[in-house]
């Protein structure tokens, strides 16, 4: 139980719980785009992605990353930058698995998802946020 008590297992518990909420809400996204309006999956994991991505920024930003040393505009525009490129890393990767897996594309998606989303933390609290070691 002491390791509840250490900042960096507290900010990460932080961050899983809101990228698990806005991950959620990404597939809510990509599920009524696709099965709803008939946006083929390769869109929609890519939309929904940079939806949810966004307000996955402003709820780190407020409750993970607090103290950060980057003005909110300038720490958006790495954040987004990033985004863009993992939405066409997750949009390759689901395209992939479903093509050559056979696997749902929202089943791709949550396997795409466990990978990245370790990886964007890292990005945040070293590159965007730069909070490593600092805990407000």
């Amino acid at each position: 139980m002491k390791h509840l008590q250490n900042p960096t297992y507290k900010r990460f518990l932080k961050y899983a719980l809101v990228g698990g909420s806005t991950f959620a809400f990404d597939l809510v996204l990509i599920w009524i785009m696709t099965e709803l309006f008939g946006v083929p999956y390769q869109i929609s994991t890519a939309l929904g992605f940079l939806i949810a991505v966004s307000i996955n920024y402003l709820l780190s930003r407020t409750f993970v990353f607090k103290g950060t040393e980057r003005r909110i505009h300038h720490g958006y525009v790495y954040f987004i930058l990033f985004a863009g490129g993992g939405a066409l890393l997750i949009t390759g990767a689901v395209t992939f698995l479903v093509a050559f897996f056979a696997l749902h594309y929202l089943v791709a998606r949550v396997l795409v998802a466990c990978v990245v989303g370790f990886a964007n933390y890292l990005f945040n609290l070293h590159v965007n946020f730069r909070v490593a070691g600092h805990h407000p």
